[in-house]
């Protein structure tokens, strides 16, 4: 049974399982080599072997494709290398087109799509390590094999803790170790490359701080507070409003944050100037707002009810203290 990797708002995020990717290599379109844990698709790895990799290789499309990799989260940090050709990038609010060279550098909680919505052609490495989080408070537990000092793990994590840039100019250094890692996984038969890998991975670590040190990135503390994962939970809320309708106690939404509940009512008053249920309240009745102006012929109570109410009186009187109006009045000035 495959284990929910992130859930938030009732809704579980499962790592994407590259479905598309697998049916282009089924029918001869791309090259690929992958090792792999989970649903991720290529060989097996062994299970004491680089615990923590999820998924780390390579494909090659010789030309565009009819498919992408529509949004989607990781279960671990993700890092993917463009060594030729072109194909288009989104991660948060950052839309764009990678070129050879660029390296991008994702977290589990950030939602990001390959493709807009095709891949075009190019060699596209890869690697997910999950680092044991899913949220951004959460302190980061790298798997024992890597083997980096203590201060330069500690900094390392500090920056990729501390920066969400998505694209990076790789070095020629970068650029080598990806080649080499990926030839290392297409010759890897059961095992048989698992001590080179973990060299090359360590290697690229060393050189992803490096780079991160010769650019000298801004850092923003604030990025792994825990007033930031209660932003990004009702931040996904607002851009799911399907999810709304869904029952929600303060408890269930704390837990879904992986914080206590009252760091969660303290972040929520100190965001919004109300408490969790008060503002829940305020997104569903923004929600059937929109619904009744837009869908003149659904009844109130259906909408009030699609809108997470229990019932229309108690939805009106809500929706006339938020609004100064009833919902039928509402309807009536559109």
């Amino acid at each position: 049974m495959l284990i929910p990797i992130y859930q938030e708002q009732g809704r579980t995020f499962q790592a994407d399982t590259c479905a598309p990717l697998a049916a282009a290599v089924r029918r001869g379109h791309v090259q690929f080599a992958a090792l792999a844990r989970g649903h991720y698709p290529g060989r097996r790895l062994g299970p004491r072997a680089l615990p923590g990799i999820k998924s780390l290789g390579f494909w090659d499309a010789r030309y565009a494709q009819d498919w992408g990799l529509d949004w989607h989260r990781n279960e671990g940090i993700e890092l993917t290398y463009l060594e030729r050709g072109g194909v288009a990038f989104a991660v948060d609010r950052h839309v764009g087109q990678l070129k050879p060279d660029d390296l991008t550098i994702t977290r589990p909680w950030q939602p990001h799509r390959v493709g807009s919505p095709e891949v075009g052609a190019g060699r596209l490495h890869w690697l997910i390590l999950d680092v044991g989080v899913g949220r951004p408070h959460q302190p980061w537990r790298w798997p024992s094999w890597i083997v980096l000092t203590k201060a330069d793990l500690a900094e390392l994590t500090h920056i990729l803790r501390h920066t969400e840039r998505p694209v990076w100019r790789a070095t020629p250094e970068l650029r080598s170790c990806f080649q080499r890692i990926a030839q290392a996984v297409e010759a890897d038969r059961a095992g048989s490359n698992v001590s080179r890998l973990a060299a090359y991975l360590n290697e690229l670590f060393v050189l992803v701080l490096d780079m991160c040190r010769q650019r000298a990135v801004p850092l923003d503390a604030s990025l792994s507070s825990t007033q930031r994962t209660v932003a990004l939970y009702w931040d996904d809320l607002r851009q799911h409003p399907e999810q709304l309708a869904k029952t929600s106690t303060v408890d269930a939404m704390a837990w879904q944050c992986g914080l206590g509940v009252t760091h969660f009512i303290h972040h929520t008053k100190q965001l919004f100037n109300a408490t969790p249920i008060q503002h829940l309240n305020r997104q569903r009745l923004e929600l059937a707002a929109r619904q009744l102006r837009a869908q003149p012929d659904r009844s109130i109570l259906e909408i009030a009810l699609d809108c997470g109410f229990a019932s229309s009186q108690y939805f009106a009187t809500l929706f006339s203290k938020h609004f100064g109006c009833a919902p039928r009045a509402l309807r009536k000035k559109r």
